[in-house]
């Protein structure tokens, strides 16, 4: 299996990133290639539940892209090339010229708000029943000997100001000695218009990937960015993945469950996985009863069927036992 338009795989430490988005669609839609998001979403960067661009993807994944003609291997870290004096100028004009927009947004906006004075009230209304509500909640709290001699919170931050305190800590320290500082409430911020983020790094004109990049692993491990698969475990867990691949499955990371990998019917989004599956490195290898015990107690707790593929090197071919944990009475 071939294609004219292979999928670009950079590698970092080693590790295969996607950083286009059709690419990823790509991956998922036609090749059932899901990988991992691990990238941070521009204006949710606190947040772990929901991640962007790139794409990491699995070693096994890697191997059979590039097995099947399917993504090329590119060494990102060399692709770049240091950049000419003129090409760095022009990169700064086209990021002044960026900013320079984001500002002009900006001064629209709030010209806008300006004219439109009910919008700015409602905001300042969310704003001052938050504040009742907060204040309302401390109300509700005992008093004690201890708090009595506070300073009121309203007198330090009345007129919507803050003032300095540096002054007054020892007074403060005198009156409240379980007080040591006074703690100012965390005000949100949110950005009223769209922030421009810079797009990938092989737009620069100073990144050429075409005498680093790789279609076959040898090549890649030749030049030192790959080196799976290395060991016969390594071996036999991309024997297992193209298996399962072919019969069209759909495999994620199935370490949280006691495996290599979790086995869907379908695209993830839609389906429960069926099967977590454990790679056996040859016939010959040792399996204590306890493991078959653990994995079948397991994989029926979780609602799954335990899968131990076994890969044999010299046929090239896996052979299968399901383990379901079963009562008896």
């Amino acid at each position: 299996m071939s294609t004219s338009n292979p999928i670009l795989l950079r590698v970092s430490n080693k590790k295969a990133y996607v950083w286009d988005i059709d690419d990823v669609a790509k991956l998922r839609v036609c090749h059932h290639i899901c990988g991992v998001l691990a990238g941070t979403l521009p204006h949710l960067s606190q947040q772990n539940v929901f991640l962007g661009v790139p794409l990491l993807l699995m070693p096994e994944e890697v191997v059979l892209l590039v097995e099947k003609g399917l993504a090329l291997l590119v060494d990102d870290k060399n692709a770049h090339h240091d950049p000419s004096a003129p090409a760095l100028r022009k990169w700064d004009s086209d990021r002044l010229r960026v900013v320079e927009r984001q500002l002009a947004l900006a001064e629209e906006h709030e010209a806008k708000e300006a004219l439109n004075p009910d919008r700015a009230m409602s905001e300042k209304a969310i704003l001052k029943r938050k504040e009742r509500e907060e204040k309302r909640a401390r109300s509700v709290q005992p008093n004690t000997a201890e708090t009595s001699q506070e300073i009121p919170e309203e007198s330090l931050f009345a007129n919507d100001s803050v003032p300095n305190l540096e002054g007054h800590s020892e007074s403060l320290r005198a009156e409240s000695p379980h007080r040591s500082s006074v703690t100012v409430p965390p005000q949100t911020f949110t950005s009223p218009y769209t922030i421009q983020v810079p797009g990938a790094s092989s737009t620069f004109e100073w990144y050429d990937q075409s005498t680093h990049s790789f279609t076959t692993l040898a090549a890649a491990r030749e030049a030192g960015i790959w080196d799976y698969p290395a060991t016969p475990a390594e071996y036999a867990r991309c024997g297992v993945f193209r298996d399962l691949w072919e019969q069209g499955y759909f495999m994620g990371g199935g370490i949280k469950f006691g495996g290599e990998y979790l086995v869907y019917p379908g695209d993830p989004l839609r389906y429960h996985s069926h099967f977590v599956a454990s790679a056996i490195e040859s016939p010959e290898a040792a399996l204590r009863p306890l493991e078959i015990v653990a994995h079948g107690r397991l994989g029926t707790g979780t609602k799954k069927a335990h899968l131990l593929c076994e890969w044999d090197e010299d046929k090239e071919s896996v052979t299968y036992y399901s383990i379901e944990w079963a009562g008896f009475g």
